[in-house]
């Protein structure tokens, strides 16, 4: 053997005890991280069947954050000391009895304050929105605040673009967050334009090289827009063309609400925590917290959670609002990988009696995401949930109703990316007109979707039910 063949031996031998040490010694971390078991087990196979492609896949995306912070405690409460300063106090409101748990589980977990005196708009329709945001930013006289997880520079994209430069020449201040991953199609002259303009862009997150760090897989999927503290808006729809063009299927069904009133505070604060975690400057004048009259009779909490601390507030809240439910739960969400809790409380809840309705898309946008999520519809069928496939295009909407007083919308879809890789938002709203106009949409979708039959299910073919399992093992991790 000559001394080239023998050097080649000796560097695939060195190569192989490297990858051995490193993939062993990602496994102990993972292992010591305490996570769950089954996210454990999965990068454990992750690391064993994929050799090399493994460890490329954990440094994308097996990172976890949970005890980094991107603000320090003393920065989020002098933050929300803002808006809890200028509303009524917890005590002095009172929503329903049946979720007082809820409401206290929700302030406890991170200071989340329920603010009353607010009044709700829901938007199903991607035109209806805009031309209602549209309508709000034209009246803006002192600020502007938006952020979304998307926004392109398509028409949709340059209308909006357009407004926020005209009235940053005007003289008020706008401001514009976007996820840098979420972002990724739109150029950058176009947020460089808006920069040149009077419009302060910050990208949330900002990832020099997307697919070489392991921070695209912490983004801020928070759609949020304020105007002058008084009006807010929050949802699911981002900004770009298909949320009024539709998609090959169909229509590109989603929900977002306008927010008027003091619960605009939550809003003011997510957006401003996310601000100062960007570009670490410290915003928290009266001008943003206005004191404002009563706009309704709705108390909303404005719960926020991401990668970051110890707890997911928002699974949480779910779970609780989940296990308080005695007549109904209404579900509606793009994605279903759902959490062992979540799946138990849910099945609870159907085996107590409730009315659980589930509706996905019949087809989705994301391909191995949507096989998984199939994966979990045999459990939810054998206990006795409702499960609807929406055939009008793709639902987006991320809704869920309970009885006929709680409401619960934003941000966060049914999924664990949802719950423990994103920053998201999500409005409780404590009303019963607003239970009563979120149920009359889902029960207008209803019409435009076909229920899932247990018997049908399980005449799938044993191709696709493989195909489902094996996604399925992937699932903590999509």
């Amino acid at each position: 053997m000559d001394v080239a063949a023998q050097a080649t031996d000796h560097l695939i031998l060195l190569f192989q005890i490297l990858y051995v040490v490193t993939a062993l010694g990602a496994m102990v971390v993972i292992i010591s991280e305490n996570r769950n078991p089954l996210k454990t087990i999965s990068w454990v196979l992750i690391l064993l069947l994929l050799p090399l492609v493994g460890l490329i896949i954990y440094y994308f995306f097996g990172e976890d954050n949970r005890k980094q912070r991107l603000i320090s405690h003393k920065m989020y409460k002098k933050l929300n000391r803002r808006s809890i300063g200028r509303r009524e106090l917890l005590e002095t409101l009172n929503p329903p009895v049946e979720y007082k748990g809820l409401v206290n589980l929700l302030n406890r977990l991170k200071g989340t304050p329920l603010y009353g005196g607010s009044s709700v708009t829901f938007y199903s329709s991607g035109p209806d929105k805009f031309e209602a945001l549209f309508e709000e930013l034209e009246k803006a006289e002192k600020h502007i605040h938006i952020q979304y997880y998307i926004f392109l520079d398509d028409e949709i994209g340059c209308k909006t673009r357009d407004i926020l430069l005209r009235k940053a020449a005007e003289g008020v201040e706008v401001r514009l967050i976007y996820d840098d991953v979420g972002s990724w199609k739109a150029k950058r002259r176009f947020f460089k334009d808006m920069q040149a303009g009077g419009v302060e862009v910050q990208p949330f997150l900002k990832v020099a090289f997307k697919f070489l760090t392991s921070r695209v897989n912490y983004r801020n999927h928070r759609k949020i827009v304020v105007v002058d503290g008084k009006v807010g808006f929050v949802g699911g729809m981002n900004v770009a063309d298909r949320y009024i063009n539709g998609v090959g299927s169909g229509i590109w069904r989603d929900s977002h609400v306008k927010i008027e009133g003091k619960a605009v505070a939550g809003l003011q604060t997510s957006f401003l925590i996310d601000w100062y975690s960007s570009r670490k400057e410290f915003l928290a004048s009266d001008t943003y917290y206005p004191i404002l009259d009563t706009e309704g009779d709705n108390m909303i909490q404005l719960v926020t959670s991401g990668p970051v601390g110890q707890f997911k507030d928002i699974h949480l809240g779910i779970l609780q609002a989940i296990s308080n439910a005695k007549e109904s739960v209404y579900i509606q969400t793009p994605y279903f990988i759902p959490t062992d809790s979540l799946m138990q409380v849910i099945q609870m809840a159907a085996m107590r009696g409730v009315d659980v309705r589930l509706m996905l898309p019949r087809h989705s946008d994301t391909t191995f995401v949507h096989i998984a999520s199939m994966s979990f519809l045999k459990e939810v069928l054998d206990a006795k949930v409702n499960v609807y496939f929406f055939e009008a295009g793709f639902l987006h909407s991320k809704l869920m109703t309970v009885d006929n007083s709680l409401t619960i919308t934003g941000s966060a879809n049914m999924d664990m990316r949802s719950f423990e890789h994103n920053f998201e938002i999500d409005a409780f709203i404590y009303s019963e007109e607003t239970c009563r106009r979120a149920q009359e949409i889902f029960l207008k979708d209803m019409e435009c979707s076909t229920q899932l039959l247990v018997e049908e299910w399980d005449q799938r073919s044993r191709i696709e039910k493989f195909k489902e399992s094996v996604m399925r093992l992937f699932s903590p991790l999509l």
